[in-house]
């Protein structure tokens, strides 16, 4: 599926989270921006956050048991 829902741009170097591909370097935490990788995030509202320090920080993590996402580049 094209395209990347940041950047618009279709490109063969992908990672699939949140249900939708996306380029590598535009999976980003919402609020950090730090690129994200298999494992180091979650999905809130529809929208990725890096599990440390930002859903840590930010959200009942308790609330959030079991929404970690994969995908890697």
């Amino acid at each position: 599926e094209c395209p990347c829902p940041v950047c618009l741009v279709c490109v063969a170097e992908q990672v699939t989270s949140l249900g939708k591909n996306w380029h590598c370097p535009c999976l980003k935490c919402e609020k950090c921006e730090k690129m994200l990788t298999l494992g180091s995030h979650i999905e809130h509202e529809g929208k990725p956050y890096c599990n440390h320090p930002c859903s840590a920080t930010m959200f009942d993590p308790k609330a959030l048991a079991g929404e970690h996402i994969g995908g890697t580049c």
